[in-house]
């Protein structure tokens, strides 16, 4: 066969593949960082199913509340909130990579989306409530802008950064175990939670969590490539054939009835349809200052203030145990461009308000895509594009179980864990706030809860023994703010 007419095309396609390639390395400084566009897209497609369960639990949790006025958000559209979680989850995370290259991805907060229906909206409508979300958003801009909340992570001593990553890694891997019911709540008597139910393991869909772990470790030690995502597809594939042959169910049914050895949130079968036309009915609905004329302005504020402090500091410590993970933090243990990562994190809390489904921020799930090799917010573009494709493409996303995606978040929890020797544990200035901030955050499930012990001790453990001088102005506002934090629901009742 005669190919010389097409000969003289190949180097020239060949050059601009490489010309493209070469300026997405430069742009996401892919090979300055170490890292090869193939692990950036995986990374970034294991950090969208390790999160990709937000899209279904985020309407959940907000339908499970009614406002003053006994209506459900968007009238009930279940499908409408799931959408538009996913579209503002999307567009913020892309926003993530491009804007400060970080992979990092961000969706609605959990924590803070229970807050805003069960505590917020139930003294007000959902708009206001919202309008709060949004209000909340723009004053942490605003301090970013100004340079306060890039000052503040400064502040924090660099041991005590450590502490956060290793407390985040205990708590992610303690949220893994919880969602697949490895772990569970007992509801009464003195211990808290135990294994499986009543100390046994019960129900397929543990034992299909326990195969994935006992695949992703086999794969990771024996350095397989993609090992994670790997383990992913190959544990939803079991699922689906489990589910097939046994018809287990949900865990919590249509009915409200509870069954414990049901699966935790998607029911892993093949979809109906693959693809479904979105709508967003929550996409501006917020009252800006409508809360205020509802509650009054002291409890507004103090609104405000919670959700606030909550934020602030879960973003310092997930970007901070991410950069850590990653290995891109400088010798202050900040990681490059912070003060864009803070920025699209404060327009993230303003956009989700906006768009009706809870303050979005940056979710600690990123750190699976850091474990399968990102580095770079190409990462985080994969992660938003996938999001958006999940607007249109949510029946194959309802396909992936809990128990098939979060042995990745054990595995993660494991290898931040690792940085606990870099902890000086012989001294107590700043081991028993380390050790208070690793303790807290898996026991009150709350990043910054965690956070606010330890630099409350941190400071006064400096007071008692005489060097309080020595303690950075800024620690002094924020663990006095913690103090606040802490002592809300007095302080709530005090000024009435």
């Amino acid at each position: 066969m005669d190919t010389s007419a097409k000969s003289p095309q190949s180097p020239k396609s060949s050059e601009v593949n490489r010309g493209a390639r070469g300026r997405v390395d430069s742009f996401f400084k892919i090979s300055q960082r170490g890292s090869t566009v193939g692990r950036e897209l995986r990374g970034g497609v294991v950090t969208f199913f390790t999160m990709a369960y937000i899209i279904v639990l985020n309407p959940i949790i907000l339908l499970g509340a009614q406002d003053a006025d006994g209506q459900l958000l968007a009238g009930g559209d279940f499908a409408g909130i799931a959408a538009a979680t996913a579209l503002v989850a999307g567009v913020l995370t892309i926003a993530m990579g491009v804007v400060a290259n970080y992979p990092l991805a961000l969706a609605t907060g959990l924590g803070l989306n229970a807050f805003v229906a069960f505590s917020i909206a139930s003294g007000m409508t959902w708009a206001d409530a919202m309008g709060l979300v949004v209000l909340e958003g723009l004053i942490i801009l605003v301090l970013v802008l100004t340079g306060f909340r890039t000052a503040v992570f400064h502040a924090v001593p660099a041991q005590l950064k450590i502490a956060i990553s290793v407390g985040i890694g205990l708590f992610i891997a303690l949220i893994g175990l919880v969602d697949a019911g490895f772990v569970r709540r007992t509801g009464a008597g003195p211990v808290p939670v135990e294994l499986g139910s009543g100390g046994a393991l019960v129900g397929w869909p543990v034992l299909v969590f326990v195969f994935g772990l006992v695949l992703m470790v086999t794969l990771f030690v024996r350095n397989v490539k993609g090992a994670i995502l790997i383990s992913i597809a190959v544990t939803t594939v079991l699922a689906i054939v489990v589910e097939s042959i046994a018809k287990i169910g949900p865990m919590v049914g249509a009915d409200g009835a509870f069954n414990p050895k049901g699966w935790n949130l998607n029911v892993p079968a093949l979809p109906d349809a693959i693809v479904d036309i979105p709508s967003f009915p929550t996409l501006g609905e917020f009252s800006l200052l409508g809360s205020f004329e509802r509650v009054g302005f002291v409890t507004a504020v103090l609104f405000i203030f919670t959700l606030l402090l909550a934020d602030f500091f879960d973003t310092m410590g997930t970007m901070t145990a991410i950069g850590a993970e990653a290995g891109l933090l400088d010798e202050q243990g900040a990681p490059p461009n912070t003060k864009r990562i803070l920025v699209v994190d404060s327009l993230a809390a303003a956009a989700g308000g906006a768009a009706g489904v809870s303050s979005n921020t940056s979710y600690i799930e990123s750190a699976t895509g850091v474990a399968e090799g990102a580095r770079t917010g190409l990462a985080s573009v994969v992660t938003g594009l996938l999001f958006l494709l999940a607007t249109i493409f949510a029946p194959l996303v309802e396909v992936i179980p809990n128990e098939a995606a979060v042995p990745a978040l054990v595995l993660v929890g494991f290898l931040m864990m690792q940085q606990v020797k870099n902890i000086d544990w012989d001294d107590l200035e700043i081991a028993i706030p380390a050790f208070l901030t690793i303790a807290l955050m898996p026991f009150t499930y709350s990043i910054s809860v965690g956070i606010g012990a330890g630099f409350v001790a941190y400071v006064l453990i400096k007071c008692v023994r005489g060097k309080a001088a020595s303690v950075h102005p800024l620690m002094w506002v924020v663990s006095a703010l913690f103090v606040v934090y802490f002592a809300i629901d007095p302080v709530r009742q005090l000024i009435g």
